[in-house]
C-alpha cells in the first residue's frame, strides 16, 4: 500500500513538473513588439491589421505607438539610442533616414526578409545612401493631384479641365460665382513645394530635368525651372486672400465646408476626406500642363516611408518576421483597404474608387517628386528651401529668379553631381 502510495505520489509530482516546465516555455515563447509610427490618425486601422498578424502566429503580440507626427523624429532618434525604444520603427524615406542608418541604429534587411514584392525604385527610399543596404520595408505611396467637389463642379457647370485654358476658365467661374478657386495654405511651408510639383512639374520638364540635374547637365537655375516657380504668381489671384496665414489644417476645412471646391495635394489626404466629410462626393483630376510645358500631364510621387528593425531590439528574429509580412501582399491590400493609400506591394490593387484613380494617373504619368526623392540628403534640404521662400514670393518680396538661386545656392552646399545616384 505504501509502494502504491509513493508511486502516485511520484507521479503527480512528475505531472506537476511537467505542467511547470511547459507554462514556463509556453512564457518564454510569449513576445511582444512595440511597432512605433507617426500615423496617430490611423491606430485604430493598424490594430485591426496586426490583430490579423497575431492570429497567424500565436504568442506574438503587437503593441503599435503612434506618436504627434511633428515630435516623431526626435523622439525616434531618442528611443533607438537605449531601453524602451521600438522592436519597429516607422522611417522616413530617402534623406530622412539616413542619420539612422549611419549610426547604426537600424538592421539591414536584405538578404534577411523577402523584398521581391518592391521596385529598385521604391527601394531607394530605404536605402542607405553609403552602403547600399535596405533598412525597411517599404509601406506607402503618395501622389499629387487636384482634388475637386463633384457638386460644385456639377452646380457651376464645370467638368475636369483638360487644358490649362479650361483649367483657368474653371478657376475664374469659381471665383465668381463666390468661392475661394483653390484652397490651399501657405503658412504651413512643406506644402508649397507640394503645390509646385502639381502644378509646375511639366513646365520644368519632369523626369528628364530630374535626370539632366542628377547628372549636373543643369541646374535649378534652368530658365525653365525659373518658368515653373513663375507659375504659382499665375495662380496666386485663385488663393485665399492672405494666403500666407492660411494653416494647412485651416485649407482641409476651407474644402470639406464646401467654401473652395479645389484642393491641390497628395493622395494622402482621401482617408481625411471620406471621415470627415463622408457626404462630399470627391474627385480628381490632374492639373493641365502651363503654357510652354515641356512635358504632358504629370503625377509626381514618392516612397512615403518604411518599416526597420531596431538594432537593439531583444527579438530580431520576431521583429523581421513581422516586418516581411508587411512587405506581403496580405499587409498591403489591408493596408489600402483600412487606410486609404497606396501600397507599394506588387500584387495589391485600391479599392478606393478615389484612390484607385491616383494609381492609374501615377502609372500612365509618372515623375518624382523631385526634392524630396533626391535632394533631402544634405542640409539645407530643397523642400525647406524651396517652402519659405515661395511663402516669400507670395509676400512680394522676392522673384523667381531670386528662388531659383537660393534653392541652386542651397543645395550646393552638400550635393555635387559627382554624388548622385
Amino acid at each position: 500500500m505504501k509502494s502504491r502510495t509513493r508511486f502516485a505520489a511520484t507521479s503527480l509530482l512528475a505531472v506537476l513538473l511537467l505542467a511547470l516546465v511547459g507554462s514556463l516555455a509556453l512564457a518564454q515563447d510569449e513576445v511582444t513588439l512595440t511597432v512605433w509610427s507617426w500615423r496617430t490618425e490611423d491606430e485604430d486601422a493598424y490594430n485591426e491589421i496586426f490583430d490579423v498578424y497575431e492570429a497567424a502566429n500565436p504568442g506574438v503580440t503587437v503593441e503599435f505607438v503612434p506618436f504627434v507626427a511633428t515630435d516623431y523624429n526626435n523622439i525616434l532618434a531618442t528611443g533607438l539610442t537605449g531601453e524602451g525604444g521600438p522592436d519597429v520603427a516607422q522611417l522616413r524615406a530617402y534623406g530622412g533616414v539616413q542619420a539612422l542608418i549611419e549610426a547604426g541604429q537600424l538592421l539591414p534587411l536584405d538578404g534577411e526578409v523577402d523584398l521581391s514584392g518592391f521596385t529598385d525604385a521604391i527601394l531607394k527610399g530605404a536605402t542607405g545612401r553609403e552602403d547600399g543596404h535596405v533598412y525597411g520595408v517599404p509601406f506607402g505611396v503618395q501622389a499629387l493631384g487636384a482634388f475637386y467637389n463633384v457638386g460644385i463642379f456639377e452646380e457651376l457647370g464645370l467638368s475636369e479641365p483638360e487644358t490649362w485654358d479650361e483649367f483657368i476658365a474653371a478657376l475664374d467661374t469659381i471665383a465668381g460665382a463666390g468661392y475661394i478657386a483653390i484652397g490651399n495654405p501657405a503658412l504651413d511651408s512643406w506644402m508649397l513645394p507640394i503645390l509646385h510639383d502639381a502644378v509646375a512639374a511639366p513646365r520644368y520638364g519632369g523626369p528628364e530635368f530630374e535626370a539632366a540635374v542628377l547628372a549636373g547637365e543643369t541646374d535649378f537655375t534652368d530658365e525653365n525651372y525659373v518658368a515653373s516657380i513663375a507659375v504659382l504668381q499665375d495662380l496666386q489671384p485663385y488663393l485665399p486672400p492672405d494666403v500666407t496665414g492660411v494653416a494647412y489644417n485651416d485649407a482641409r476645412t476651407l474644402f470639406i465646408s464646401g467654401l473652395s471646391p479645389i484642393f491641390i495635394g497628395g493622395s494622402f489626404e482621401i482617408g481625411f476626406w471620406k471621415s470627415e466629410a463622408p457626404d462630399i462626393e470627391v474627385g480628381m483630376f490632374m492639373v493641365p500642363p502651363p503654357p510652354d510645358s515641356l512635358t504632358g500631364p504629370l503625377v509626381p510621387s514618392w516612397m512615403d516611408g518604411s518599416y526597420g528593425v531596431n538594432a537593439l531590439t531583444e527579438h530580431p528574429e520576431e521583429a523581421k518576421a513581422l516586418v516581411e509580412w508587411m512587405g506581403s501582399v496580405e499587409f498591403g491590400q489591408m493596408f489600402t483597404d483600412k487606410i486609404n493609400q497606396l501600397s507599394p506591394v506588387a500584387g495589391t490593387e485600391p479599392t478606393d474608387p478615389l484612390l484607385a484613380e491616383f494609381a492609374t494617373a501615377m502609372m500612365e504619368n509618372p515623375a518624382a517628386y523631385m526634392l524630396l526623392v533626391d535632394f533631402r540628403y544634405g542640409d539645407p534640404t530643397g523642400t525647406n528651401i524651396l517652402g519659405p521662400e515661395i511663402q516669400r514670393l507670395f509676400l512680394g518680396e522676392t522673384t523667381p529668379e531670386e528662388i531659383a538661386d537660393a534653392l541652386q545656392t542651397g543645395i550646393a552646399q552638400w550635393f555635387t553631381p559627382a554624388e548622385a545616384e
